[in-house]
């Protein structure tokens, strides 16, 4: 790997598109609905243990947190979508941070790739439709990473699998990643994907 993992930080935790990083880096951007695992999957890929923020109150936090990855990358934690409890101000505001990530980023063009998160026991929820077709119509390219893979037995993988690629929202090319960031399956394949998208 092209990466020191040792060389990692947290740059910001922006509350303001204004409050975006400026550096000339490729990033990588995650997204996902509360509690769909982010933070979890971030930790596991920089072998971390709390490095991002995994909160006892999904959807508490409304920020993105960029994680520089040995001053090479940004790996891009969007704030989490879909949790029913926030309040209609709060959703205002992850409406226009994340509206504005996609808008107002300086360095848009360097966004190499989005990973879009999905709960492999439950399957694209109406909120990740709602993303899956945002990103379709932004021409945005994306992979699909099934979180908590470990829960799943050998049929219900099959299951899921079968269901993520037939979804209509879903094109048929793309990658899907099974990962659990309990056990550390997938990391090292999304790792690999993630490099050689971002040529390095």
């Amino acid at each position: 790997m092209a990466l020191n993992l040792n060389n990692v930080n947290l740059r910001i935790s922006a509350g303001l598109p204004r409050q975006f990083p400026t550096d000339p880096m490729v990033q990588i951007a995650f997204s996902g609905r509360s509690n769909v695992g982010k933070s979890s999957l971030i930790n596991s890929l920089l072998g971390r243990k709390s490095l991002a923020r995994v909160s006892s109150s999904p959807g508490k936090t409304i920020t993105i947190n960029f994680y520089d990855v040995d001053k090479k990358l940004f790996l891009v934690d969007l704030p989490g979508y879909g949790f029913a409890k926030r309040r209609p101000e709060d959703k205002a505001q992850w409406s226009a941070l994340t509206d504005g990530y996609f808008t107002k980023n300086p360095n848009l063009d360097l966004l190499r790739l989005v990973v879009q998160l999905v709960d492999s026991r439950i399957g694209p929820t109406a909120d990740d439709e709602m993303m899956l077709q945002f990103l379709r119509e932004a021409d945005l390219p994306f992979v699909i990473v099934a979180t908590k893979s470990d829960k799943l037995n050998a049929t219900e993988r099959k299951k899921s699998e079968a269901l993520l690629r037939s979804h209509p929202d879903i094109p048929a090319d793309t990658p899907i990643f099974f990962c659990s960031a309990l056990k550390g399956e997938g990391k090292n394949d999304l790792w690999k994907y993630i490099l050689e998208t971002s040529n390095l």
